[in-house]
């Protein structure tokens, strides 16, 4: 069964396909062939601006995590040996706190279609019964639809194609980098005197913050997959995403952390 005939997404393909087409032809005069290239970065920044109240509700999320993260230490501490007591216990101090444990989760549930839609209208030869345009269109000579991983295994790959997947690829690490040191230890722990690295929740332990470490260049090892379309919106999204958490971390501050 194919997925993308169903048409509810066929028609969402379609639209999607005419908006990139159609802003690829506004910016062909001032851009020339990249203008597809262009326009799929012009759509990610809509899109992550759109998104700007769904980060602010991410970054309060977090800052209830911290505030709350002494009292669920506490609950562990008094309810270990009983786990079902535990759970229950957490989940009356998230309700009368007006908070969850997966709030703020909505951005990464809300970004994986818009990937989807992406890669699929880079992949697909045909989109609602109609060729794909989209598949001629390149950056620098290196055509959207093609991907680093790919290109590798058809033996395609030219030196041109080697940089351009590069400086993006790259790019998405060096992000991953900058957003792990960036947060990887809360400012208000470390001038409270507490070790670098202290846990400030139950889950921000050594092995957790390890784990979130490796997330960071996940993005980057997916980048080499996908179409290089989608590796742009990967690429602007990491971006945009550090740049939008310094700000509303500078605007929701953690909780100062208290020594004893």
């Amino acid at each position: 069964m194919d997925l993308y005939a169903l048409p509810p997404i066929a028609a969402l393909l379609d639209g999607a396909h005419t908006v990139l087409m159609g802003l690829a032809g506004l910016l062909e005069p001032l851009i020339g062939v990249s203008s597809a290239a262009a326009a799929v970065v012009l759509v990610t920044l809509l899109v992550r601006a759109a998104l700007i109240p769904v980060g602010i509700s991410q970054a309060k999320a977090e800052r209830d995590r911290a505030r709350l993260a002494p009292k669920l230490a506490e609950l562990q501490r008094r309810h270990k040996k009983n786990p079902e007591r535990l759970q229950r216990e957490m989940m009356a101090l998230y309700s009368d706190e007006g908070t969850s444990p997966l709030a703020g989760c909505l951005p990464m549930l809300i970004q994986a279609p818009i990937v989807g839609i992406i890669y699929a209208l880079f992949i697909l030869p045909t989109i609602a019964g109609h060729p794909n345009e989209l598949l001629a269109q390149t950056l620098f000579g290196v055509p959207l639809g093609s991907s680093l991983a790919g290109s590798v295994v058809a033996g395609t790959l030219a030196p041109g194609a080697v940089i351009v997947f590069g400086v993006v690829i790259v790019g998405i690490a060096l992000v991953g980098e900058a957003t792990r040191r960036v947060f990887a230890l809360r400012p208000d722990a470390a001038a409270a005197g507490r070790p670098a690295g202290a846990p400030v929740s139950p889950l921000a332990g050594a092995g957790a913050v390890r784990v979130l470490g490796l997330l960071q260049f996940i993005t980057a090892v997916i980048a080499v997959f996908v179409p290089l379309a989608a590796a742009l919106y990967l690429f602007v999204t990491v971006a945009w995403t550090l740049a939008q958490r310094v700000v509303l971390r500078r605007a929701y501050p953690l909780p100062e952390v208290r020594t004893a």
